[in-house]
């Protein structure tokens, strides 16, 4: 039996993926929980296999906890759960440790062979990204070319700024200092080819329209 814990901060989208696994005969929802900063504390106490959880939390960066799971708790597998564009956290999410992505539009089946394909140590991604990634396709028309050029770091400190994080805080939450903060923010906007930060804020939100 597959021990899943859902972390998702809209009980809606909790409430709908506990009533999906409650008839499955191989996946147990073992927790429920509404932000990441609270999957630490729950899989030091509770024995999880994978974890089924949105990357963009209102308290703590999904790529954050992404890296700390896979320092401290090599074995659980993490699964990516997520409305937010999959070209960008899908890749990223990955490198942090993630061993898949899910987008919330995907049908239920989707979601339970995601789960299933990751617990057997499998990477899942859609069949659209994962034909792009082995043909190494590249499209300098889109801005989400200029994505793929990040690092997981980047795209943390991107979505911290995004989400109206200053300085401090995020060399807070990142733990690291602010002067690297701020290296950091010259590197994505010189990758992103933005002169200022509100022009970098507005083209990474642009960007999760598309």
């Amino acid at each position: 039996m597959i021990k899943l814990l859902i972390v998702d901060n809209h009980p809606i989208i909790r409430k709908g993926l506990e009533h999906l696994f409650s008839a499955s005969s191989n996946i147990k929802i073992v927790g429920s929980l509404e932000d990441g900063d609270k999957i630490l504390d729950f899989v030091k106490n509770n024995d999880v296999d994978v974890i089924l959880t949105e990357v963009d939390f209102p308290k703590l960066n999904g790529l954050t906890v992404l890296r700390y799971l896979k320092k401290d708790y090599p074995d659980i597998k993490t699964l990516i759960f997520s409305g937010q564009p999959e070209e960008v956290y899908g890749i990223n999410g990955i490198k942090a440790g993630a061993s898949g992505f899910v987008s919330k539009s995907v049908n239920i089946i989707a979601i339970n062979e995601a789960v299933l394909k990751v617990y057997e140590g499998g990477i899942y991604l859609s069949d659209a990204l994962t034909q792009q990634l082995a043909l190494g396709a590249k499209s300098n028309r889109s801005g989400g070319s200029y994505y793929k050029k990040l690092s997981t770091r980047e795209s943390e400190v991107l979505k911290l700024l995004t989400i109206g994080r200053k300085n401090k805080e995020i060399s807070k939450e990142l733990n690291i200092n602010e002067k690297t903060v701020s290296t950091y923010k010259a590197r994505l906007m010189r990758k992103l080819k933005v002169n200022n930060l509100v022009d970098l804020v507005n083209q990474a939100k642009l960007s999760a329209e598309l």
